[in-house]
């Protein structure tokens, strides 16, 4: 009798176990924040990437057009898959790109927009990784759209793709 009772609380522990251990593949392990929509840029004073210069945010973004901030690092794999279609959208008159080098080498990222283009019409330097932050990353890649009036208006969680630079172009017309 005492067999059977070990027995069957064994046999309950493990589908109890195996229901739990079920359950946990099926979720997504993948966090987002749920982030404002609408909200403003940081007002921020950064070190540009090919001087000692640091700008202010308002020189960066002083033109009424689209800007799209790429925070990128050239140990980032994913940002290397990405770059193509960042020089795509650089192509484009209608919005401006400014990247964000994220906590990096600067001679490794300089040999990285060497060997790969440089999409953006400006790149600033966040060693820190505070800058990131304060746009609402906590990656890399991430991608942020900024509507003419300065505001986010929409977040890219990971690498773009071409879904997404189309939908970006359709934001932007």
């Amino acid at each position: 009798m005492k067999n059977k009772l070990k027995l069957i609380i064994i046999v309950v522990f493990l589908i109890f176990c195996f229901v739990i251990f079920f359950k946990g593949l099926n979720n997504s392990n993948t966090y987002i924040p749920k982030i404002n929509n609408e909200k403003n840029i940081p007002v921020f004073k950064a070190k540009e990437f090919n001087s000692n210069n640091y700008i202010n945010s308002e020189k960066i973004f002083e033109e009424n057009i689209y800007y799209i901030v790429n925070i990128w690092a050239s140990w980032c794999v994913p940002c290397r898959k990405e770059h193509s279609l960042l020089i795509e959208l650089s192509k484009n008159k209608s919005v401006k790109l400014i990247g964000l080098n994220y906590r990096d080498n600067l001679n490794n990222a300089k040999k990285f927009i060497n060997e790969l283009g440089n999409p953006y019409a400006k790149i600033l330097v966040d060693r820190d990784g505070i800058l990131s932050v304060e746009f609402g990353a906590y990656g890399v890649p991430e991608t942020f759209l900024i509507d003419k009036d300065k505001n986010i208006i929409k977040k890219f969680v990971g690498p773009i793709n071409k879904k997404i630079v189309e939908e970006i172009k359709i934001i932007i017309k």
